[in-house]
């Protein structure tokens, strides 16, 4: 099956108001990419609505790296995704694996965040991925298979949901897998995805994470059911995040 290609970048806690001079390199440099490839920028919650502004009628979409499970109340520092779609974002990143061991979250509060994010129209991008010690263990599928089940709500279609598969161990380290570790991953997501949601199964994407940079990104990119890339640190910049959507 042949699915649009979707290149996000996930930009951490980096980014001030100047950074839109970025964010306009990357729309320009996206007017070039086939049709086939998708571009999307998750900025800290203080760009959102900058950002959308500027990229507003371009090829870049503008998402959120993390959304509260409720819609309002008494949640001091937190955002809602009705907040987050009010700001222009068209998706959101949930389950990060910083936010699942820096604030401890569990499936079910991604779950509830994922549900929360579709509910009000958006893109969840659902995040997985094991530990190094629990890949060494050889569980790395059981885990991610785990995550998986807990963490997709109800009413996940392919319109909806995307699940990133990030290798803990890989994350800003400058290691990755190896092409048959992803593939034997993806399979078993897609696997899982079939099992979980029927036939919408097949349509999810499922983006690779974990020290994606321009020099491998065309190695992983065409792994089978490797439907895009979660970037991180290149993403900051159009000078090394535009070359990995190119690599498509």
């Amino acid at each position: 099956m042949t699915r649009t290609k979707l290149i996000a970048g996930n930009w951490k806690m980096n980014g001030l108001a100047a950074s839109t001079a970025e964010l306009d390199k990357i729309i320009a440099g996206a007017k070039e990419l086939p049709s086939r490839v998708e571009l999307l920028i998750c900025p800290p919650f203080t760009l959102i609505d900058r950002f959308a502004d500027r990229a507003e009628r371009s090829r870049v979409a503008v998402g959120a790296q993390d959304a509260h499970p409720k819609a309002s109340g008494a949640h001091t520092g937190c955002v809602s995704a009705a907040m987050l779609k009010d700001a222009g974002a068209t998706h959101v990143i949930v389950g990060h694996s910083e936010r699942r061991t820096d604030q401890k979250e569990t499936d079910a509060e991604v779950n509830a965040k994922a549900a929360a994010v579709i509910g009000e129209g958006l893109i969840a991008i659902v995040c997985v991925g094991e530990t190094e010690a629990e890949r060494d263990a050889g569980r790395a599928l059981d885990v991610v298979g785990t995550q998986l089940a807990g963490s997709l709500p109800a009413g996940s279609t392919a319109a909806n949901l995307v699940v990133a598969y990030e290798p803990v161990w890989a994350i800003g380290t400058g290691r990755t897998p190896s092409t048959a570790d992803v593939a034997e991953m993806h399979a078993h997501i897609r696997t899982r995805l079939r099992d979980q949601l029927g036939a919408e199964g097949e349509g999810v994407r499922i983006l690779y994470g974990g020290s994606v940079k321009a020099s491998n990104a065309a190695e992983l990119l065409a792994v089978a059911d490797v439907d895009g890339a979660l970037v991180g640190g290149a993403s900051l910049t159009a000078e090394q995040f535009l070359p990995i959507a190119q690599a498509v």
